[in-house]
């Protein structure tokens, strides 16, 4: 309640009402006043006493950089005012900026508020035009305290000048933390000094995979890879984010995604090794052994180095994606297993984990870890990241323990952005801006207090895809200021629309700071209905205002004289549709190009037995006969998928007819668990009660798709069922084995 009282009395005597501001994250309240001010090189800047020095030469190189000109600072009345007062904004890092036709005035509750304030200033720069920012009045405050950022340089490798790229970005948009992932499987990017070995064997591996692991053969291009931090640049850059107001905090993983680790020591393995730095993507089953005391003695000389390197209060530990395929057949682990009365493997990892825990907090450091951690019982105080979904935070929320909210499905910039075909290579799955943005952290299953162990909220960039520093701001950003609106902004008052019309005014700045985003986020997108008379409707969407859609359906490019998109598009029969957005008279981004396949099964009744899961589960199981194929990246929702279960339609095509053709598709992708049914049948009725068999398929050796061209001599028939077993348990020495297989069907198809 206090906090806007504050907002009214802070506006009173303001009466022009209000405005929108251009700003990212959206402020707590913005209120606009007649008149401009102009910044030019007579400018000063004066600060109270509370002022640190070097957030006064940062205001000055960000403003020079901007302007070209340095603002001298002054003890006197100055033209620009920087103050501390916790009395005047009583939130923690919250600011009151105030601009005027003559003067600005910015006030700080902390040094943290008063730098957020000098980014929201600095970004009114670059939207005005000619320096000249029209007057106003801003009260902003966080909503969460933890804003965080992660990046993965184990997978690929970034340099100290990217990392402080990167951290400038964050900073510029009120971020406060950065996850620095450091070790996992494929190397490790840390100088330890009392293990020399770990940046001359664990930093590098032989060479890389070139392509999507889901492709065969694998390929490699046979170059030795790697890299490493020194300390003295740790240190560097822990004091550039400081000066930025963000917190480092380092990941070194354990117990899994140890191979790197391994090869340099393999005597910390459960077999001995040999082992070698991964040179593809993955969960391996080689990990740190928890029953061999040198594994506890090596991790705990390592944090002590990483300790005084990292001021964090904070050090993540992983404790993600750990097999337990080793320790099952390791005789150290079974004795350790049993010494400390442990009834599986799980509460093995828990007693890794808190071992690793208690020891931090020798150290006065407290635990981060990936939500596998809650197995086999969470470590008192440790905080859980909640990656696989939201339930880990949940859960960890009712048991009063602290949680960040880092939802794969949302939150993960790994994954496809755009369904476009031109799209560069990711990791899997699709992840557009809208669907970023869209994410709510805080569950509504929880009660306030359960809630009130939420921190926060945090993206997660993982880098085995994002091979050069261009690839990796352009799957970042802008996807991390949707983020970042979450983090700061409250929830109420947001839209998606005023955020895109904001990103747009913060292109420019963008493009001034040389960050290569994408710019896609306002194509065009379809959804698909489908009618039971075999008809479907394609509605066709842009985000761009003002634009105009035009399409085509003769396989011809979309120009300005084809065809206005008023409406959904109506097609009863196999079509390609191609449109792109037009602004004016210029195209506006890529054309958007979709395949549609009618047949006597499109629209028609289906019914899908067993439980379809993941990210397989359809919406409706008319997915299954809405005229649109899957594809070989399997993100655009039209897979649907059994884990370890058989697959059974049964389809009504309502009527008698004559049929001699059932057709649908299979994804094989081993390394993706995605096996091909170890039979498929189609089966045909006319009652719905007597089944005839009409076809049946063995051989699926497609690494991918893998059609199903059913043909048999024509039947009369009102009943198709299709039926496919699963291959149930994925194989001894195959990638996941001793994993449930998925089975993957698309749509089917039927003349």
């Amino acid at each position: 309640m206090k906090y806007l009282v504050t907002i009214v009395l802070f506006f009173i005597g303001f009466g022009k009402g209000f405005a929108q501001s251009g700003l990212i994250p959206q402020p707590v309240a913005y209120h606009r006043n007649s008149g401009e001010f102009t910044l030019t090189a007579l400018a000063k800047l004066s600060s109270d006493s509370g002022v640190p020095a070097d957030l006064l030469k940062l205001t000055q190189e960000q403003i020079r950089a901007l302007t070209g000109f340095t603002l001298p600072v002054t003890s006197a009345k100055a033209s620009i005012s920087l103050k501390i007062d916790s009395l005047k904004v009583a939130q923690p890092e919250g600011y009151q900026l105030r601009i005027q036709p003559k003067s600005i005035e910015l006030i700080g509750h902390d040094p943290a508020g008063l730098f957020y304030g000098v980014q929201s200033f600095v970004q009114l720069l670059h939207q005005s035009k000619n320096l000249r920012l029209p007057a106003s009045q801003i009260i902003d405050y966080p909503r969460f305290s933890y804003r965080g950022m992660h990046l993965d340089v184990s997978r690929h490798w970034f340099q100290v000048p990217f990392i402080k790229k990167y951290i400038d970005l964050l900073a510029q948009y009120k971020f406060n933390t950065f996850h620095w992932h450091l070790t996992d499987d494929q190397g490790w990017r840390i100088e330890i000094k009392r293990y020399p070995e770990l940046q001359n064997v664990a930093a590098y591996r032989k060479e890389t995979l070139i392509g999507h692991k889901r492709e065969l053969p694998h390929r490699f291009d046979g170059k030795k890879y790697g890299g490493y931090y020194t300390q003295e640049e740790v240190r560097e850059v822990v004091r550039y984010a400081a000066q930025r107001h963000i917190t480092v905090i380092p990941e070194i993983e354990m117990p899994g995604h140890a191979l790197a680790a391994l090869s340099a020591f393999p005597a910390l393995g459960c077999t001995g090794g040999p082992y070698q730095a991964a040179t593809f993507w993955g969960i391996f089953d080689d990990v740190y052994c928890a029953g061999n005391d040198s594994t506890f003695t090596f991790l705990q000389n390592v944090l002590d180095e990483v300790v005084e390197l990292f001021p964090s209060k904070y050090i993540h530990i992983g404790g993600d994606e750990c097999p337990k395929t080793r320790w099952k057949s390791c005789p150290k682990c079974q004795a350790r297993m049993q010494h400390q009365g442990l009834k599986d493997e799980h509460e093995l990892q828990s007693y890794f984990i808190q071992r690793m825990e208690k020891y931090l907090l020798t150290k006065n450091r407290e635990i981060i870890g990936w939500d596998e951690i809650l197995e086999g019982g969470l470590s008192p105080g440790a905080t859980v990241m909640s990656w696989r979904g939201t339930e880990g935070g949940i859960e960890a929320m009712r048991q009063k323990h602290k949680a960040i909210m880092t939802p794969e499905p949302f939150v993960y910039f790994d994954f496809y952005q755009s369904l476009y075909a031109s799209e560069p290579t990711a990791a899997a799955w699709y992840t557009p801006l809208s669907k970023v943005y869209s994410y709510e952290p805080v569950p509504d299953s929880l009660t306030a207090e359960e809630a009130s162990y939420l921190l926060g909220i945090q993206g997660n960039v993982w880098s085995e895809y994002l091979a050069t520093e261009a690839h990796a701001e352009y799957m970042i950003f802008p996807r991390a200021l949707a983020i970042a609106e979450t983090a700061w902004s409250p929830k109420k008052g947001r839209t998606y629309p005023d955020f895109l019309r904001r990103l747009r005014l913060n292109e420019p700045m963008l493009k001034r700071l040389k960050v290569s985003y994408a710019d896609g986020f306002d194509e065009l997108t379809d959804s698909v209905s489908v009618a039971s008379d075999g008809k479907l409707a394609v509605r066709l969407t842009t985000t761009l205002p003002q634009a105009t859609i035009r399409y085509t359906l003769d396989g011809s490019t979309p120009k300005t004289s084809s065809t206005a998109y008023h409406g959904p598009v109506s097609l009863g029969k196999s079509t390609v549709l191609k449109a792109a957005v037009f602004a004016g008279n210029q195209q506006q981004g890529r054309v958007f190009e979709k395949a549609f396949t009618v047949s006597k099964a499109t629209g028609k009744p289906v019914m899908i037995q067993g439980s379809p899961a993941g990210n397989f589960k359809p919406v409706n199981p008319r997915i299954a006969v809405n005229g649109v194929q899957g594809t070989a990246r399997y993100n655009t929702g039209e897979w649907i998928g059994m884990l370890g279960e058989n697959a059974e339609w049964t389809l009504d095509l309502q009527q008698t007819q004559t049929i001699s053709k059932v057709q649908t598709n299979v994804l094989r992708y081993h390394w993706q668990r995605f096996w091909e049914p170890t039979l498929l049948q189609v089966w045909v009725s006319e009652d719905g009660k007597t089944y005839q068999q009409v076809y049946q398929q063995t051989e699926f050796p497609i690494n991918g798709i893998n059609p199903v061209n059913g043909q048999f001599t024509p039947k009369k028939a009102r009943f198709i069922k299709l039926k496919a077993l699963n291959k149930g348990i994925v194989p001894p020495g195959e990638y996941g084995a001793g994993n449930k297989a998925w089975l993957l069907l698309d749509e089917l198809i039927v003349d």
